[in-house]
């Protein structure tokens, strides 16, 4: 999995006035969970664009002047009307642990059923995975190549390669659904098809 770097600093105050003056500086008060006890630290809000405003899973290094901790995102809190990002939550990685994240699917392949003029609906955009951390992939694929009008893709036919995937069996990932257009299609053919019999007869 792709690792973004964050720079901050470490925090030695964590009261509510230190919290509202790092906020008031235009930062981000964090903590890091995970480790023998919790890190509290601080960096400046444009650091975690690329991690917080993407579809993508990432892993964090937090640098926090040299002393670096492996870590990914576990909760985020957003001020309600202004966006603005105001606590984050790492949890740290140990190279030996699993640890469960959430990671997009990624569509490949052509539908049959869609050819057809079916649609395609996307269940599940983002899966929960576990794996060490060094086998967390990118994303999940989801392979519509089989899928013909009316089918869906269980989370059991998606491929796995070193991680677990933390849903039930009979969870739908996605499926291909009969339009309004093509349903009215089927329907005319099979009219046609009545009245051309009983002309036969």
């Amino acid at each position: 999995m792709k690792s973004i770097t964050i720079k901050g600093s470490e925090r030695e105050s964590v009261g509510k006035v230190a919290t509202k003056a790092v906020r008031n500086a235009g930062a981000v008060p964090c903590v890091i969970y995970g480790g023998n006890q919790p890190v509290h630290f601080s960096a400046e809000e444009k650091e975690f664009k690329s991690l917080v405003y993407t579809p993508n899973a990432h892993t964090v290094v937090i640098d926090l002047g040299g002393k670096k901790f492996n870590a990914i995102l576990q909760d985020i809190q957003v001020h309600p009307v202004s966006d603005k990002i105001l606590h984050i939550d790492f949890f740290e990685l140990k190279d030996d642990k699993e640890i469960i994240m959430e990671v997009p699917v990624k569509v490949t392949g052509t539908s049959p059923g869609v050819l057809l003029g079916g649609v395609l609906n996307l269940n599940q955009r983002r899966l929960k995975v576990k794996a060490l951390p060094k086998n967390l992939p990118d994303f999940v694929e989801a392979n519509i190549s089989e899928l013909q009008m009316g089918n869906k893709l269980y989370v059991t036919k998606l491929p796995v390669n070193n991680f677990k995937l933390m849903h039930p069996d009979n969870t739908v990932v996605c499926q291909v659904k009969i339009s309004r257009a093509a349903m009215k299609a089927a329907q005319e053919a099979a009219k046609a098809e009545k009245g051309g019999a009983k002309k036969k007869k």
